[in-house]
């Protein structure tokens, strides 16, 4: 195997395991063996199909099923019950203890990897792995940076994708088409595994207001049972806003965007009031969200402002409501922490968060936006600084 990662690249994957490693000795964890791809691609740069062996200090080796790799720190096994005898081959034997992702394995797996590592125990690697996560090295802040910048390229064309008489769901792969040749890899990640979507959501009208099973904020019918989120083929027409969360992931990083759009201009008074609502809140919190900060109060401070203006009853959806501003992202849409009433945690410089304070208007659809932000030491640095009115669809 020929190594394609920059040097930059290789020097902050060091960074990322040296970072894990201080969290593995402070929680008394010995060793751990990472296997989920989103963890793979975080502790390597790659994908690959086995798993990367940390101990708590020392080398991270490679133990690669698929594809066929061979080089300098990579382990070629065929099964995990090569784990022992492949380490043992480098002169690495397993200690007592080593760590597992609980979060991602099903318990079959689980069940397996234990008795084939055979050690006397194996904990919950997960939290750990999270928490690594959720604070970005400058080398990862910088590759979100540039995903925003070709996300929002994308949506830039968006107001001439439309034509008369078209349904969400065409615009929708119109929107596909350009966030594709814009780069978008395609795929989103996301943690959960009861947790689904496409490249994101176009929720035109009263869809907005249709409840889902997925835990995002809002929901949207979908074209059928076996997928019941998002576009549901409802015609574009005068009168509705049309919501825009479509995703991109254009490195491997992701950022989150949403923006909303008007068939004819003509935007009802209630709704342009929570529009702009939505923007007076990010820009509160751009300037109040310091390193330091109890990541519960921007949700307090908007749902205040949201009480403050009247329209408490739209605020994070209408028939079904989302406990929760934002989130974090990186290489999974849905990262830690949550921004939640309830969270205990503090924010750091090195977070990236999606704020989207949104609402749903009866009869008129959703509004609002969602900006993906770096927790900085002036705060919060927006990178996807797309136009944030409702503009109108132009068409062609």
């Amino acid at each position: 195997m020929k190594d394609q990662r920059s040097q930059a690249e290789r020097a902050d994957i060091k960074l990322r395991i040296s970072k894990l490693q201080k969290l593995m000795q402070d929680a008394g964890m010995q060793s751990m063996l990472v296997s989920s791809n989103a963890n793979i691609f975080y502790t390597t740069g790659l994908i690959f199909r086995g798993y990367v062996y940390i101990p708590a200090q020392g080398e991270e080796r490679w133990l690669v099923m698929r594809p066929s790799w061979e080089g300098e720190g990579i382990l070629r096994i065929r099964k995990p019950e090569q784990i022992g005898e492949a380490l043992a081959s480098v002169g690495i034997q397993l200690p007592a203890s080593v760590g597992v992702e609980y979060g991602t394995l099903s318990y079959s797996d689980f069940l397996r990897l234990s008795a084939a590592l055979g050690v006397s125990a194996t904990p919950d690697s997960t939290l750990l792995l999270s928490q690594a996560r959720m604070i970005k090295t400058p080398y990862e802040q910088e590759l979100m940076r540039r995903d925003g910048i070709h996300h929002v390229a994308a949506y830039s064309r968006i107001p001439h994708l439309y034509q008369e008489g078209m349904s969400d769901i065409e615009l929708q792969i119109e929107i596909e088409k350009k966030l594709r040749e814009e780069g978008c890899l395609g795929v989103i990640r996301l943690a959960g595994n009861q947790m689904e979507i496409n490249l994101g959501s176009v929720l035109a009208g009263e869809n907005a207001d249709a409840p889902s099973p997925y835990d995002f904020l809002l929901g949207g019918a979908g074209q059928s049972a076996g997928f019941p989120l998002g576009a549901d083929g409802t015609i574009l027409r005068p009168g509705m806003t049309v919501m825009v969360d479509m995703n991109g992931n254009f490195n491997g990083y992701q950022t989150d965007l949403t923006r909303v759009y008007s068939v004819d201009g003509d935007v009802p008074a209630e709704a342009l009031k929570a529009h702009e609502t939505a923007k007076a809140i990010l820009r509160r919190l751009e300037k109040e969200s310091l390193p330091g900060t109890p990541l519960r109060r921007m949700y307090t401070t908007a749902a205040d402002m949201v009480a403050e203006a009247g329209l408490k009853d739209y605020f994070q959806g209408h028939r079904q409501k989302a406990a929760f501003l934002g989130h974090g992202v990186g290489i999974e849409l849905n990262e830690q922490p949550p921004i939640s009433p309830r969270s205990k945690v503090m924010l750091e410089a090195g977070m990236v968060l999606a704020v989207e304070p949104k609402f749903v208007i009866p009869g008129t659809g959703a509004v609002g936006l969602e900006n993906t932000y770096i927790v900085t030491p002036a705060g919060l640095e927006n990178i996807t600084p797309a136009p944030e009115d409702i503009e109108t669809l132009q068409g062609v």
